[in-house]
């Protein structure tokens, strides 16, 4: 009996982003209806470059297939983590790939200083990403700013 392997099987994996993968990764996009909710790859990338001691970001893979981008910023003078950016291409969303790519981050930042929990934003919005960080473990702290409700989930 051959087994057979769904999308849903592929391991999950956070990439570097290189001169080799770049193009595949500026070419992911979000639907057209979630472009108020992220920032495109090439903006996110732009500010990674313009703030190199911010940030640490990689490409989110499924099997050899980029399906999308996360970003991560320590506050060292505050001493936090905040997801700064997490994207799932239209094409690859409902496939576990974000939840298994936060799963890879959540372990990456436990073996960071002063890791005891992880901050994001969100807008909240209809079709928003505020479920979404819920399911994950998320709560809202009730700090706003410019619009964006604050969440945490510790670690």
């Amino acid at each position: 009996m051959k087994a057979y392997m769904s999308e849903f099987d592929l391991e999950v994996t956070l990439r570097e982003i290189s001169k080799e993968n770049l193009k595949s990764i500026l070419g992911l996009k979000v639907a057209p209806h979630q472009e108020q909710f992220v920032a495109s790859n090439a903006v996110s990338l732009a500010q990674a470059h313009f703030e190199p001691e911010l940030p640490w970001f990689r490409a989110i893979y499924a099997g050899e297939v980029p399906v999308g981008f996360l970003m991560l910023e320590y506050n060292a003078e505050e001493q936090f983590y905040f997801l700064w950016r997490l994207m799932v291409d239209e094409r690859y969303q409902k496939h576990g790939y974000g939840r298994k790519a936060l799963e890879l981050l959540f372990a990456h930042v436990k073996t960071l200083p002063n890791s005891g929990a992880l901050y994001t934003s969100c807008v909240p919005a209809e079709g928003g990403p505020g479920p979404f960080y819920e399911q994950m473990g998320f709560v809202y702290t009730g700090e706003e700013e410019d619009g964006e409700l604050y969440m945490r989930r510790e670690l």
